[in-house]
């Protein structure tokens, strides 16, 4: 389904027919498609909402940069439009920084806010990598970025023995749209609001992969020391797309927190 929201149209399809809302925000070069294990869990005790994020899946893709504020806004914009007031939000890497921007902007209108494989300050030593990320899709296109980020995203004996997912991630990155891509990228490295997190007041829950390369578990311990009362869960034996590589173990988590919020 589409919805126009701040200027563009999103893509977004809704699952389940009771209970509070879950909206599902994923990660970049990804799509909203990323999340069927989890909605699966999901949709038969709440109602999901999943989306393509600007320059993502179905959803348009203007150029030029985008900004987190943009993305919080198109949200707020879809969520809105479908009548939802307050709601579960789960957002892993770009999910999560649009997640904790907009519970920090728009105080009240999240029931809980679950934080997976992501950061709240994106160090300025990284600045070069995403520079090289744009580049390459500049001029190389899509599929030159899909082995680095495979292999940043999964560990090494997930990606041997699990080419079923890999693949299907593979193909995700490279139906990316550049300029989406592009655009998220000048979004991201700007993420720097650790400093603000206290004044979160929903419960908040944080999950991040062991061996999560792109956003190690430093980075949630930084976000669980920000935020009073949050909860750190860390996924043995995953990389970045943790809900991927242990669905079950990640399943587990979010089913046992979203249960008592």
């Amino acid at each position: 389904m589409k919805a126009k929201t701040n200027g563009v149209e999103l893509n977004y399809e809704v699952y389940g027919e009771q209970g509070s809302w879950v909206v599902l925000s994923h990660s970049l070069a990804c799509h909203l498609h990323m999340w069927d294990a989890q909605i699966d869990m999901l949709k038969d005790r709440f109602r999901v909402l999943a989306y393509d994020t600007r320059g993502h899946g179905k959803s348009d893709a203007p150029s030029g940069g985008y900004t987190l504020d943009q993305l919080v806004q198109d949200a707020r914009g879809l969520l809105s439009g479908l009548g939802i007031e307050k709601a579960h939000w789960v957002g892993l890497s770009m999910g999560g920084m649009i997640g904790m921007e907009y519970a920090l902007r728009h105080p009240g209108e999240f029931r809980s806010l679950v934080l997976c494989d992501t950061t709240s300050r994106m160090p300025t030593e990284m600045a070069p990598a995403w520079a090289e990320r744009i580049k390459i899709a500049n001029e190389q296109g899509m599929a030159a970025l899909v082995m680095p980020t495979l292999e940043r995203w999964f560990t090494e004996p997930f990606r041997k023995s699990r080419k079923d997912v890999t693949d299907g991630v593979a193909d995700m990155i490279v139906s990316t749209s550049v300029t989406g891509y592009v655009g998220c990228c000048h979004a991201i490295p700007k993420i720097n609001c650790t400093d603000q997190l206290h004044k979160i007041e929903c419960p908040v829950q944080i999950m991040v992969g062991e061996q999560d390369a792109g956003t190690p578990v430093v980075m949630s311990e930084a976000i669980l020391g920000a935020i009073p009362g949050s909860e750190l869960v860390v996924i043995p034996q995953a990389s970045h797309l943790s809900n991927l590589e242990q669905p079950g173990k990640f399943n587990e988590a979010l089913s046992r927190f979203l249960s008592v919020h």
